[in-house]
């Protein structure tokens, strides 16, 4: 077990901005020394010869060549549109600017 303590807890929920009541903290006095113990157990894994890895399973990026293909011009994309402006869709402010 870690000598986490309460204010340890209270330090990093006050550094991740996080404000914990009382009972909270206690609770997770106790949760985060159980993940400690558990991270302490996994690094006790023999790795020797492992070589380090992104993921477990070899993965491969999908993707397709970027090729130009024929599409809408501006003036038949923007022709249903009730409002264009500089060949743009037009919609109303729905937010102010401050």
């Amino acid at each position: 077990m870690s000598d986490l303590t309460r204010d340890d807890v209270a330090h990093l929920a006050s550094l991740a901005r996080i404000e914990l009541e009382p009972q909270e903290l206690d609770r997770l006095v106790s949760d985060l020394d159980t993940v400690l113990s558990h991270v302490a157990q996994v690094q006790q894994a023999p790795t020797e010869g492992v070589e380090p890895m992104s993921h477990p399973m070899p993965l491969v990026n999908v993707t397709r060549p970027d090729e130009v293909r024929p599409s809408l011009t501006p003036e038949q994309a923007l022709a249903a549109a009730p409002l264009a402006e500089e060949q743009r869709f037009s919609v109303p402010r729905i937010l102010a600017e401050d």
